[in-house]
């Protein structure tokens, strides 16, 4: 499907307090990003926001020293993806290094349990002798397994980040910057993030007790854990903010300083990137991925014992497995989007008269597969999609993408209002969400969801639009400036690393492997500059007849054989006349 038209981002008005001395388009960059102040741009681990505007987190910190003094047993539960992977070990790891000595995890295998603390998984936890429940990266909908663990007289902490429903868990105490009253300023925090302030708050709080001194112990560094702090931040795409930023910043310096743990090492061996100039986006396209096929195609222990591996050796073993899972994904991927596309050209050849929301269902689809479907699908069409699988007892297991302006949790919710008994459980964000429906009414649902995405989409929202930071002079096509923007960040999630747009006469087009276009330009100032665009339409190009074209791209820095040069990555070429 063709974009429809580059757009040049806005620069809100508003009153801001930016460093003079920045770089005259790194400040059109962070204006159009939104931020006012200088204060939003800040890195340094001093200027986190304080763990104390957490609701419920002196409730989880009691709870936390009274099982730290009795020595209570701890079963952490975690969920299948990379957030809940890297949770689950920021809690092992660093309730591991404040003294805790009865720690276990569980994590429910997708295809047996489902979803979070259930009451079939919190039997199993109870029966295993847990003294104390902690849940992270879910916890906040699971009202029949936390009632099912208090019962049995087993304490829980809830550490979550999801939006909650109507009704509250009953546990001992919940840590969710999303909760009903919680005044932490960054609602974008990731379940890691939950962990990692845990932490932050337990250590404080024993130090406030004289407890490292009256033990004669070490104040834990959970600084130490930031590696994973990032690397879950960016893989469950939450939105960068000014504070998301600062985790994933320290993260990173620790990564490139050759300071993070022998599994996200291994990680980044395997996918065969350099540690020491590692970026956000290695975090979202490289290691995430690997980490999170264990959860998607067998058991997400697999890649959390990566993250725990003591050394260097047995981590590459586990990367190495997880590695062979992400291969075996992609091609799982790929047949069923191949799949997809076909059903879909049966409604529309060109896009136009495709429904607002798409939703479409096989039976022999991999239910671990269908959220990276659904996301594809939404990229290439521009709509929100919802695929869906088979699952146990005749049900339909869904995972929804969306679009800008639309709220797809929020669209779930409306629709389980509206026709009781359709949906019989969902839960997510906004931009991706999942489901659980019975498979007789996948029709009644596909007419429910047109109707109300319907009431919710405009045309203007269809459209398939890029957005531009603007053209770059000639000065700026240089190694040093491109550098300087990959240094600006870190960029992801609602904070986008920046494209910008213009017209180059075409030199030289050759098509790579039958997917990649490479190109040589000419750009502004007669200057040559070589381009790349990943996955281009062969069907469209190379093209002879094509002199002068506008793109919109990326800079970048390509290294090759120790050599470094400037490149572009093209998001989008249109021919020009």
């Amino acid at each position: 499907m063709q974009l429809k038209q580059i757009s040049r981002r806005a620069i809100p008005e508003f009153e801001t307090v930016l460093d003079p001395a920045l770089h005259p388009i790194l400040r059109r960059l962070y204006l159009s990003r939104g931020v006012r102040s200088s204060d939003e741009l800040q890195r340094s681990a001093a200027a986190l926001l304080p763990f104390g505007l957490l609701k419920g987190i002196s409730a989880a910190s009691a709870l936390l020293v009274a099982a730290l003094q009795q020595q209570q047993r701890i079963v952490i539960v975690g969920d299948f993806d990379a957030d809940g992977a890297t949770s689950t070990a920021v809690l092992m790891s660093g309730l591991k290094a404040f003294g805790f000595k009865y720690l276990e995890y569980m994590v429910p295998n997708r295809f047996e349990y489902g979803y979070g603390l259930t009451p079939e998984l919190a039997e199993i936890v109870v029966a295993q002798g847990a003294e104390l429940i902690i849940t992270v990266d879910n916890g906040i909908s699971a009202i029949e397994g936390v009632a099912l663990a208090k019962n049995a007289g087993v304490k829980v902490l809830v550490t979550d980040h999801h939006l909650p429903g109507t009704e509250l868990p009953a546990a001992d105490a919940i840590v969710n910057p999303n909760q009903p009253g919680c005044e932490f300023p960054s609602k974008a925090l990731a379940g890691v993030g939950v962990a990692f302030y845990l932490l932050l708050a337990l250590r404080a709080t024993l130090r406030e007790q004289g407890y490292f001194q009256q033990h004669n112990l070490p104040e834990p560094n959970v600084a130490e854990l930031l590696d994973l702090v990032a690397l879950g931040t960016v893989a469950d795409v939450v939105p960068l903010d000014s504070n998301n930023r600062i985790l994933v910043h320290q993260g990173l310096m620790r990564i490139r300083a050759g300071k993070c743990r022998p599994g996200i090492q291994a990680l980044i061996d395997v996918a065969n990137r350099d540690a020491t100039k590692l970026t956000a986006s290695d975090f979202g396209f490289a290691l995430g991925p690997r980490l999170n096929a264990a959860g998607r195609l067998d058991d997400m222990a697999l890649g959390i014992s990566c993250l725990l591996a003591p050394n260097l050796g047995l981590a590459r073993q586990y990367a190495a497995e997880l590695d062979a899972l992400n291969a075996e994904r992609r091609s799982i991927e790929q047949s069923m989007q191949v799949e997809a596309q076909a059903f879909l050209s049966q409604l529309s050849f060109d896009g136009s008269s495709l429904p607002e929301c798409l939703c479409l269902y096989r039976s022999d689809w991999h239910q671990g597969v269908i959220g990276i479907l659904a996301g594809r699908i939404k990229e290439q069409f521009h709509r929100p999609t919802i695929a869906f699988a088979q699952g146990d007892n005749g049900e339909l297991k869904g995972s929804a993408r969306s679009i800008p302006g639309l709220h797809m949790r929020d669209l779930l919710e409306e629709i389980a209002s509206q026709y009781p008994g359709l949906i019989k459980k969902f839960g997510g964000h906004a931009m991706a969400a999942g489901l659980t429906i019975a498979e007789e009414k996948l029709d009644t649902f596909k007419v429910a969801l047109s109707f109300t995405a319907k009431k919710h989409l405009t045309a203007e929202q269809l459209e398939a639009i890029i957005f531009s930071d603007g053209e770059l002079d000639h000065s700026c096509f240089e190694l040093d400036f491109a550098q300087l923007l990959q240094n600006a960040g870190p960029w992801g999630q609602a904070f986008p690393e920046p494209v910008f747009d213009g017209e180059f006469k075409l030199l030289n087009q050759k098509m790579l492997a039958d997917r990649h276009l490479k190109l040589m330009l000419q750009g502004p100032g007669g200057k040559l500059v070589d381009a790349i665009w990943f996955n281009a339409d062969n069907k469209a190009w190379p093209n002879v007849n094509v002199q002068r074209v506008r793109l919109a791209y990326q800079l970048d820095i390509n290294e090759y054989r120790e050599q470094q040069n400037l490149q572009l990555i093209v998001r989008h070429m249109e021919a020009l006349a």
